[in-house]
């Protein structure tokens, strides 16, 4: 770390397991970076990390432990080790998960195996089971984040919980002389976030630096996303998308932070566009939260500076909460799914007809499903080219608790004749025209399942934990001293002044993304979506017209009633939209196709709308 206080360069390299393993070795082989992060965990793998471990822990050491961390990890940064040495490159990474140490040590024998001389940390505290049992033991009811409901009210008996940890444990592992930072569940953000306070030499009361840092860290966490991964304008970035460069953020010691890409022949771009569709990825209102800060973001704004050059600054801090999330996993039983393939005309007719034949079958067992969904997925095209676009997919899913019912059922227990497969297959000689099945036995046969409860716990709790490798040394992280209590609901308003919308002048019916872009993620059972558009003028008429009763009519039938909270970042202009438990219990056991909430950005821009013709004069996205 040089004594001058120059920006650090830190770039994204994964934003999860199944993001390109080139990263890290081009990364740091090819660009000049001092630090280089990355994400291999969700609320997905967890769960089965989490649940891993205590299956592991029951075995009692029958068999050498497994499933603890993200197998593909060592592919990732076993051949950038060398490069990371050659160019004092450091690296922090979410890959841990129920294992942390157990990976540092696997990391540190490759680097011996390699001649190489990197040190190795590990941070860990996430683990939070034993508080858990506790605290509830206690009274805490540690209620949903989602629904309000206490965790008595779930209906799963709960086997691990997992927190989302800050970024000092990180600091101080690279402060110790660190090369390689390997974390069990820290925040998204939190490896740039403790990048920058180790750079910087951050204390928990740089709060406006430490939210330009956070803020930075959500923008090139999910690496990709942030170059041209999921925009709106990817039909201008063909050229080169099969190979998008990678993030680098250079923060600055005020926070504020330029933005470009790794490039070497990579596509992408760094834009305005782009940072703005990462930045409404997943949040949830005006506060984007922290273990170590909560950030500002009404006021934040994207300067172009030059081709794949973009800064970021107006990001303010507040403290953070007293408390962290927490992720609890409990086993949620089994589930199962069974396709029909209707073509041509009367579509929703025939799934009518075939709904009603299939409960009929299912009537004396119908009580044992936990949850059961019909539903159709595409539509026929009019006048199709082709018999695909004549083609609708009837779904069929099912979650239970009692696996004999699913795939060909048990003959012992039910006699060979009733079972999900065979009562949607049965139906098939007197189903409706042009329909058929699609049998799968490994969809139709039960895979279990688990349910996500996410709510919040004391940081008070948590102890978070640094290990130096090389020398035995455990470092006590203190949680924040300075904190602000805060609710779930936060500030939702329509927008001030809104402009009379005849005053655009002549308008055409056509979808809302012909001119307003959008990206839209999860936050567990919530999902969130941010729209926004590239013109002064067109923000005018965006922020009138989005409305959230104007939003409620656009989602239609997909709205669930849950409530829906509004905000605007006008300096970006953006309008963003919380919709309320919206994904049926979020990804590990939803029964929605977009359990993941990534899709429904797009559906919103597919609705039609009354678009002033001067927009349309510009040219479509």
């Amino acid at each position: 770390m040089p004594a001058a206080k120059r920006a650090v360069r830190v770039a994204g390299a994964s934003g999860g397991f199944a993001d390109r393993q080139r990263a890290i070795h081009d990364l740091a082989k090819n660009c000049n970076v001092d630090v280089i992060i990355g994400d291999w965990m969700s609320e997905c793998t967890m769960a089965i990390h989490g649940s891993s471990k205590i299956a592991n822990e029951q075995a009692a050491g029958a068999e050498p432990p497994k499933d603890l961390f993200d197998p593909s990890f060592m592919g990732s940064l076993g051949p950038a080790l060398p490069y990371l040495q050659k160019n004092n490159v450091k690296v922090a990474v979410n890959a841990g998960a129920s294992a942390p140490g157990l990976l540092a040590k696997t990391v540190k024998e490759e680097i011996t195996r390699q001649g190489l001389d990197l040190k190795v940390a590990w941070v860990d505290g996430d683990d939070v089971t034993e508080q858990l049992h506790k605290l509830r033991q206690q009274g805490e009811k540690f209620k949903s984040i989602d629904t309000g409901k206490d965790l008595d009210e779930w209906g799963h008996d709960p086997i691990c919980a997992q927190c989302y940890l800050g970024a000092f444990g990180i600091a101080e592992a690279l402060r110790a002389g660190a090369d390689i930072v390997i974390c069990g569940r820290v925040a998204d953000a939190s490896p740039v976030v403790g990048a920058a306070a180790w750079w910087h030499n951050w204390s928990h009361k740089d709060l406006d630096p430490l939210a330009g840092s956070l803020v930075a860290g959500h923008l090139i966490e999910c690496s990709t996303y942030a170059t041209g991964g999921y925009y709106s304008g990817f039909k201008d970035l063909f050229d080169g998308c099969e190979d998008l460069g990678y993030p680098i953020a250079a923060i600055e010691s005020s926070g504020d932070t330029v933005f470009t890409k790794e490039e070497n022949g990579t596509g992408g771009e760094v834009s305005v566009g782009t940072l703005t569709s990462q930045l409404v990825y997943e949040i949830q209102g005006p506060l984007y939260h922290n273990s170590d800060i909560t950030a500002n973001l009404e006021n934040i704004r994207f300067e172009q500076l030059g081709k794949n050059e973009v800064r970021m600054s107006g990001v303010t801090g507040v403290p953070p909460p007293p408390t962290t999330k927490v992720g609890i996993t409990a086993p949620g039983g089994y589930q199962a799914e069974f396709h029909y393939l209707f073509v041509g005309l009367d579509i929703q007719k025939k799934a009518e007809w075939t709904e009603k034949q299939i409960r009929h079958a299912m009537r004396n067992h119908i009580h044992k499903f936990t949850k059961l969904k019909f539903h159709l997925v595409g539509s026929a095209a009019e006048n199709p080219e082709t018999q695909d676009s004549a083609t609708v997919d009837f779904r069929i899913f099912v979650q239970t608790k009692d696996p004999s019912i699913l795939g060909m059922g048990s003959w012992a227990s039910l006699g060979g004749a009733e079972s999900f497969t065979r009562w949607c297959m049965q139906n098939f000689l007197q189903s409706a025209p042009g329909a058929s099945i699609v049998p799968d036995s490994r969809q139709s046969s039960g895979k279990p399942i688990f349910e996500y409860w996410v709510s919040v716990i004391p940081q008070s709790v948590v102890r978070q934990r640094t290990h130096l490798e090389w020398s035995g040394e455990v470092i006590d992280i203190a949680p924040p001293t300075e904190t602000r209590p805060y609710t779930k609901d936060q500030r939702s308003y329509e927008t001030e002044n809104p402009v009379d919308l005849s005053t655009f002048g002549p308008t055409t019916r056509g979808p809302l993304g012909w001119v307003v872009m959008g990206r839209s993620g999860d936050k567990a059972a919530d999902a969130n979506v941010g729209l926004f558009v590239r013109h002064d003028d067109e923000w005018d008429w965006l922020r009138s017209v989005l409305t959230k009763e104007k939003m409620i009519e656009i989602l239609g039938k997909e709205y669930l009633g849950h409530g829906i909270d509004r905000f605007e970042m006008p300096n970006i202009r953006t309008v963003h939209f919380l919709v309320r438990d919206h994904l049926d219990r979020g990804f590990n056991s939803t029964s929605s196709l977009d359990a993941l909430g990534k899709n429904l950005g797009e559906y919103i821009r597919s609705k039609h709308i009354d678009i002033p013709d001067k927009f349309l004069a510009r040219g479509k996205i």
